[in-house]
């Protein structure tokens, strides 16, 4: 695939898919413009060659209905304030008005479309709305990873009016790059730190890493399945009991592919779920009726620590406890340090999901690690194998 740095798009009418799926306030004001800002080296990349750029995304879930406290309008202030020019808002995203507009625009003009999931079509692929979106430009640009997973309109569907002119941005470009060499890298040793709270959520990418992987380490709630697998006691934690099978499968195949196994060996519990409850240090395996393991245990932290300090590959998916909690937290923050430090001595580093994500930024590391991912939902099936359909309709 080329990218569309390799191009120049003077005089070109280009349609990008964003994701500008970002949080407001009551009054209507960007809270986290983060995602926004992702965005920014390609929109500037097009500005730079002289193209006329129509902006595409979604915004909360309207459900095919206009909702205005989920109009674009504030994310259109917002952008014109990053990027430093103005950004013209089009009140509906399809239309006579916009397709006036949309011709009418002029080299190095920014223009933002209404929310388009106020159309039932979007979410559901509809074929005439991608075809009118398509009508608006000569160029197709997906720069949206958070929604490559999914086959919508803009994301996938509208990609097949562009037989050859449809790019990848520079941030979903960034993203594959990444994920790729997260997935098929040589280095070694290789550790995966894989948390959260169920097994069946995480069973594909566990799958599809074992035969990769040096080292896996698994904590929060989902190791209480594993744990619970080996005939371990675990109180009133929480786990999966339909999948204690399941569990016992993983464990045979990561023993048969020499993966060496990190479950906590010890567990801060709380006798309940709460941020102020009782809690002690407990064995992770010996965990009293009426208690519950919440995060990870210092002896545990350590372990997992030492074995991602001796890697040179680290791919984290999930917390290892409640982190919300502040009382629940030190596993999760253990691990962010531990990947951080890992990353400034060479290593290379990927973080994904939301809640890890969180984490990251709760501690301010992001910019201490290698690759962060901007999609939850689109990484996790990146690396559970899967074609994702946003991808698969540019390559196409």
């Amino acid at each position: 695939m080329k990218s569309i740095n390799d191009i120049n798009f003077a005089g070109k009418r280009v349609i990008i898919r964003v994701d500008f799926n970002v949080p407001l306030n009551e009054n209507q004001e960007v809270t986290d413009n983060t995602r926004i800002r992702g965005a920014l080296p390609t929109i500037q990349k097009f500005l730079n060659d002289g193209a006329a750029i129509i902006l595409m995304s979604h915004l909360g879930r309207p459900k095919g209905q206009v909702v205005p406290e989920l109009s674009l309008a504030p994310v259109a202030k917002e952008l014109s304030k990053l990027i430093g020019k103005e950004v013209h808002f089009c009140s509906k995203p399809l239309g006579k008005e916009v397709t006036e507009a949309a011709h009418n625009l002029k080299a190095g003009e920014i223009m933002l479309l209404e929310n388009l999931r106020f159309y039932p079509g979007e979410t559901k692929g509809d074929e005439a709305l991608a075809k009118q979106l398509a009508d608006l430009a000569d160029v197709y640009v997906n720069d949206a990873f958070g929604t490559a997973h999914r086959r919508h309109a803009s994301t996938a569907v509208i990609a097949e009016f562009f037989p050859t002119e449809k790019y990848f941005g520079l941030l979903m470009e960034h993203e594959i790059v990444n994920l790729e060499k997260a997935l098929n890298t040589k280095e070694s040793p290789y550790t995966a730190v894989i948390g959260g709270a169920k097994v069946s959520s995480k069973i594909d990418i566990i799958r599809n890493l074992i035969p990769k992987v040096d080292n896996m380490i698994i904590g929060g709630g989902m190791s209480f399945t594993f744990l619970k697998a080996l005939g371990g006691e675990i109180g009133s934690s929480l786990y999966e009991a339909d999948k204690l099978d399941l569990a016992r499968e993983i464990l045979d195949e990561m023993i048969l592919n020499g993966v060496n196994i990190y479950l906590p060996t010890d567990v801060i519990a709380a006798d309940k779920f709460d941020n102020d409850a009782n809690r002690k240090t407990l064995a992770a395996n010996a965990i009293p009726n009426g208690w519950m393991g919440l995060d990870i245990g210092p002896e545990s932290r350590k372990r997992f620590a030492m074995a991602i300090n001796s890697s040179r590959m680290i791919l984290w998916n999930g917390p290892m406890g409640v982190f919300e909690m502040e009382n629940f937290a030190q596993g999760t923050k253990a691990i962010a340090i531990s990947v951080a430090s890992s990353t400034s001595g060479g290593a290379f580093s990927a973080i994904g999901g939301g809640d890890s994500v969180a984490a990251i930024n709760k501690y301010e590391l992001a910019d201490m690690l290698s690759y962060v991912s901007t999609g939850g939902g689109a990484m996790l099936e990146y690396l559970e194998g899967k074609t994702l359909p946003g991808i698969a309709a540019i390559k196409a």
